[in-house]
């Protein structure tokens, strides 16, 4: 068996973070779909700060919350995925974003997940971490 070229091992590298990419779009898609059915307005997508990216900000009832979404193999794995070290860029993203709207009005903020398995099954995690 012969050994791959450095240029298969780069394009086998740019095909899986393609597809990463594309799974990650579905997987948004698929979780605003489940927090509008829950009466969640979509605030913001994919926002951006210079202390990292929240997938989604949602709002409902005075509750303001920043989400992150994981598709994973199953529903478990997805979860146990969010990292110490993202929840803490989480949270520093999220300070970024009350500083730079200060219009949002809210009486509650939690930090949720939106878990994704590979059947398409997916679960809303409420208060999934706080600030310590």
């Amino acid at each position: 068996m012969q050994k791959p070229t450095k240029t298969q091992l780069k394009q086998s590298v740019a095909r899986r973070g393609e597809r990463s990419y594309r799974i990650g779009l579905s997987a948004e898609a698929q979780a605003e779909t489940l927090l509008t059915s829950e009466g969640w307005e979509i605030l913001l997508r994919r926002a951006r700060t210079a202390r990292g990216e929240i997938d989604l900000v949602i709002s409902r009832e005075g509750k303001l919350a920043f989400v992150e979404v994981k598709a994973r193999a199953s529903l478990a794995v997805a979860a146990m995925s969010v990292t110490s070290r993202q929840q803490a860029r989480i949270m520093g993203a999220a300070e970024a974003l009350l500083a730079s709207h200060p219009h949002w009005r809210y009486e509650e903020i939690s930090f949720d997940v939106i878990v994704i398995d590979g059947h398409g099954r997916a679960a809303h995690i409420h208060d999934a971490f706080r600030l310590q």
